[in-house]
């Protein structure tokens, strides 16, 4: 088999993500015969939108060796600023966007601060930056739902495109492209340098902590957008929005490959992992799962998908040893 998949060129691990995802919908399919339709396929999509925008920006942090534990704040906080900006100052949608993705970039800049000057770690840091900007993000409307009447605002999150929702055309653009920089350009293959040793980096004439700061720009402003696309979606910006989503986008990086560790991982991998959780997610409501037990089914997830980062990494080590006893 291993000499099958080497000869066509194809992954090992993305076949065993492409074995689960299978799974998931014969399991669930079983279980509610309107799972497998196309319906469903469009619900997931959409539903996935929002975790898989966040999710490639992870790639780019874990893969670098970073963390990010505040997208879901970020979420919110950019759905109330844009609601108030719409509702409050009747600014034009497109100039909305720009200041949303400029803000977004700014607690990107935060974060690299707090971990490359202040060498704060980045889960310290970037849970600093989740606690300040939930805050803000019930301080801006004193705790409440910000409307939102634009209606140019509103079709951003429910308008179809030869019925495909545009936040799942804007998604799958984004993987594209955040997938080519990743794999095909000099600053994707820098983040893959500095993730596996940031001193070999710096040897290599590469300045880290810009990589990393970049990696962190990239998020905030995915995280930004798709604080707007939500606010679109849900007719207003809510400061409760999105807890935890971060946790879904490591759950859905690390269980489509990459590596705590750094150095390893891929767009493709993450696609399949965010597919993955969210079909997984769909299917345990589809199925009537008590909403308690789905928290205890999506962690048990994450720590499955912790554990296959565990057994990669000792792989790779084992195989880096083997290795390097050849060469003695």
């Amino acid at each position: 088999m291993q000499n099958i998949l080497s000869k066509f060129k194809i992954p090992g691990d993305k076949v065993v993500l492409t074995l689960a995802l299978l799974l998931v919908f014969v399991l669930f399919n079983a279980l509610n015969s309107n799972f497998v339709s196309t319906a469903n396929f469009i619900n997931i999509s959409l539903a996935a939108s929002l975790t898989g925008l966040v999710s490639i920006g992870m790639t780019y942090l874990i893969i670098g060796g970073q963390i990010d534990l505040s997208p879901g704040a970020i979420i919110a906080f950019s759905g109330v600023l844009a609601g108030i900006l719409s509702t409050n100052f009747g600014l034009p949608f497109p100039l909305i966007v720009v200041i949303i993705l400029f803000s977004g970039a700014m607690v990107g800049v935060a974060n690299t601060l707090m971990v490359t000057k202040i060498q704060l770690n980045p889960f310290i840091a970037t849970l600093v930056t989740q606690s300040v900007f939930r805050g803000f993000a019930y301080i801006l409307n004193d705790g409440r739902a910000v409307p939102i009447r634009d209606r140019a605002f509103s079709s951003f999150g429910t308008t179809r495109v030869a019925g495909i929702p545009i936040p799942v055309i804007l998604l799958v653009v984004s993987f594209i492209v955040f997938g080519v920089i990743l794999s095909k350009t000099t600053f994707g293959r820098s983040v893959y340098v500095v993730g596996g040793n940031k001193d070999a980096a710096r040897l290599a004439g590469l300045n880290p902590d810009l990589i990393t700061l970049k990696s962190f720009i990239i998020t905030g402003m995915l995280c930004a957008l798709s604080g707007v696309m939500l606010a679109a979606r849900m007719g207003s910006g809510q400061p409760a929005a999105s807890m935890g989503l971060e946790f879904d986008a490591i759950t859905a990086v690390i269980l489509g490959g990459a590596s705590f560790a750094g150095g390893v991982g891929s767009m493709l991998g993450t696609a399949l992992g965010v597919v993955i959780l969210q079909s997984f997610n769909t299917g345990l409501i589809m199925v009537n799962v008590p909403t308690f037990w789905q928290f205890v089914a999506r962690g048990a997830l994450l720590l499955i998908a912790l554990s296959f980062d565990f057994i990669r990494k000792r792989t790779r080590e084992k195989k880096l040893l083997e290795d390097s006893l050849k060469n003695v």
